[in-house]
């Protein structure tokens, strides 16, 4: 049901109590009018009638009979004389007011109420005086007909006349209804004209701000959308980037261990050949033989230095646990005063390469930045695998500052950063008390899938 009808309903209710409330007044005026006439009629005939003795005296039975029919019917009462033996002599003619017509009986019941009959003894008969209401309730009723028709034609007036005017006044919200009904159905650029009235102006400029603010939500969420789309896909480019620089890498790093290491070992080996053949012949080219295995040993350590950061062969060969523990062991030979310390927990076998790469890069970038920067006596690496997530934390006690490691410039955190959410993780930088940084990195992982034979 419209709003429009339910208020033109309430209106209509309320005029029809209204027009019942008039029309209630009316009958219960004609109710009182009704009785205090009959009432006044059949005393003043009672009064009449308890005085004609003379005439009973003077002709009995019948000269009142005689009487009674010069008199004829006396308003709003009507007369019955019996004898002795209670048989009717006389009883008053019939009403010749509105003769042949009478009020509805419902309304002759709400404005009548009936009079007891008066009985008036004679010496041989008596008389009998019954108040008759009905000519002086078809009276009222004849007015009130009018009054209904007239209040009824009223009421339909004033109905179509207020439905009319309440369709105008909700105009501007019929307006608003269809313009809520587009931005709904995503045309976020209605307006609505400026509306008649102080309300209507009111209603249309607050429509028109909402819808405002919905387009400019709706742009925002588009371009939000877009730069998540854009953001996810640079992630996945940066994986792409970073798994083929890593792969890039370790060919190179396994092409200087293969050739370069057969190359200087081969090397070594004609310099220990030569200083063999040299001793005791010629001390200079024996000098010289074994300043080349010199260089040797010192381009073999700085190749496997150079391999060791192009790519970790133990972790192909060995795992990640085996890794970190390999690299850390070579920090705390480089960092003697410093107290490194690597635990290790859960199942860190048989994970993808994606993720076995991603953590010890950022185990090597974290410690790094701990060892250049923060001064620390004291760096604890923690990794810990679950059935579905592995998390990583790298703590020092040194006194890095976390807003300098947030800086623009500094791309180890940004790094680390990038490679954990690029792998769906969630990354954590903060200080601890008293002093020192946390790092923390948790990533969902998958495992390699192993075929069995049978």
């Amino acid at each position: 049901m419209s709003l429009r009808l339910q208020i033109n309903l309430i209106i209509a209710t309320l005029l029809g109590l209204f027009a019942s409330l008039l029309i209630g007044l009316q009958i219960d005026n004609t109710r009182r009018g009704v009785h205090e006439e009959v009432l006044a009629a059949n005393v003043v005939a009672s009064q009449l009638l308890s005085r004609v003795n003379f005439v009973y005296g003077s002709g009995g039975l019948e000269g009142m009979t005689e009487f009674l029919t010069r008199v004829g019917r006396i308003r709003a009462n009507e007369i019955s004389l019996y004898d002795d033996q209670n048989t009717l002599l006389y009883r008053s003619p019939p009403p010749t007011y509105k003769i042949g017509r009478d009020a509805p009986q419902w309304y002759t019941n709400l404005v009548s109420s009936p009079l007891a009959p008066k009985e008036i003894a004679l010496p041989r008969g008596r008389m009998v005086l019954q108040a008759d209401p009905s000519r002086a309730t078809l009276d009222g009723w004849d007015d009130l007909r009018p009054m209904i028709w007239i209040v009824l034609a009223s009421l339909v007036l004033a109905n179509l006349l207020v439905y009319a005017l309440i369709g105008r006044v909700l105009k501007p919200l019929s307006l608003l209804v269809r313009g809520l009904g587009k931005v709904a159905q995503g045309v976020y650029d209605t307006r609505l004209p400026a509306l008649s009235g102080h309300e209507g102006r009111q209603i249309s400029t607050a429509f028109n701000s909402m819808a405002q603010s919905v387009q400019d939500t709706a742009a925002a969420r588009q371009e939000a959308q877009a730069a998540t789309l854009a953001l996810a896909e640079n992630r996945e480019l940066t994986q792409i980037i970073q798994t083929r620089i890593e792969a890039e890498r370790g060919s190179i790093a396994r092409e200087l261990h293969d050739e370069m290491g057969q190359q200087v070992t081969a090397i070594k080996s004609i310099g220990l050949a030569i200083a063999r053949k040299a001793e005791g012949h010629d001390d200079m080219i024996a000098q010289s033989a074994h300043l080349v295995m010199n260089c040797a040993d010192k381009i073999y350590e700085g190749v496997h230095r150079l391999i060791s950061k192009l790519r970790p062969l133990a972790l192909d060969r060995f795992g990640l646990k085996d890794a970190l523990q390999d690299m850390v062991d070579d920090w705390r030979l480089l960092h003697t005063d410093v107290n490194l310390h690597l635990t290790t927990s859960g199942d860190l076998e048989g994970l993808d390469e994606e993720v076995t790469t991603a953590v010890y890069r950022i185990v090597q970038e974290a410690v790094n930045n701990c060892l250049r920067h923060a001064r620390a006596s004291r760096i604890d690496v923690k990794v810990h695998a679950t059935i579905d997530f592995l998390q990583l934390e790298v703590l020092d006690n040194g006194h890095g500052v976390l807003e300098k490691f947030l800086a623009p410039g500094h791309y180890g955190v940004l790094g680390i950063k990038e490679r954990a959410q690029a792998l769906e993780g969630v990354f954590e930088l903060e200080s601890v008390e008293p002093t020192g940084i946390r790092v923390g990195v948790k990533l969902p992982i998958t495992r390699k899938t192993v075929g069995k034979s049978f």
